[in-house]
């Protein structure tokens, strides 16, 4: 199974934000959007950074009252792993548990095309194991 794979199923919409919104905004837009993390662009095609939740949870510690008014170019995560949609979901998986990676990027013809989670990746990889379990049953039942 490629990335492209994950995209097809959960689509390819990426939500992004704007590098001088405010972390008031950015909160907001996380949790109106029911996501962990959002890409920072100034065109929406071009990726300048990627903001997580946790991101924004660690800058109350950082900036105590004043983080609510920060761009959110001044907490994005701008050293960042990108995949293309033909990467095998097998090495993306190793990859995001290697390096701690929650949301991963998706660039093809340096453009972004996508965005994928590690909840992604663990569902598809999921349906994978238990496709081979019903096939391994099956053989295993017709050979009795």
């Amino acid at each position: 199974m490629r990335v492209a794979d994950i995209l097809k199923a959960k689509g390819s919409t990426v939500l992004t934000v704007r590098p001088n919104e405010t972390i008031q905004a950015v909160a907001k837009r996380l949790k109106q959007e029911n996501v962990g993390a959002m890409i920072v662009s100034n065109d929406g095609v071009s990726l300048e950074g990627v903001i997580s939740e946790r991101d924004v949870a660690l800058s109350i510690a950082l900036f105590n009252a004043e983080f609510h008014a920060l761009p959110a170019s001044a907490l994005m995560q701008s050293t960042f792993a990108t995949c293309s949609p033909d990467a095998s979901v097998v090495d993306i998986a190793k990859l995001m548990t290697e390096k701690h990676l929650r949301h991963l990027p998706v660039k093809q013809n340096g453009r972004l095309v996508g965005v994928i989670s590690i909840g992604d990746v663990l569902k598809h990889r999921l349906a994978e194991v238990q496709l081979e379990s019903r096939v391994l049953r099956d053989i295993a039942i017709a050979r009795q």
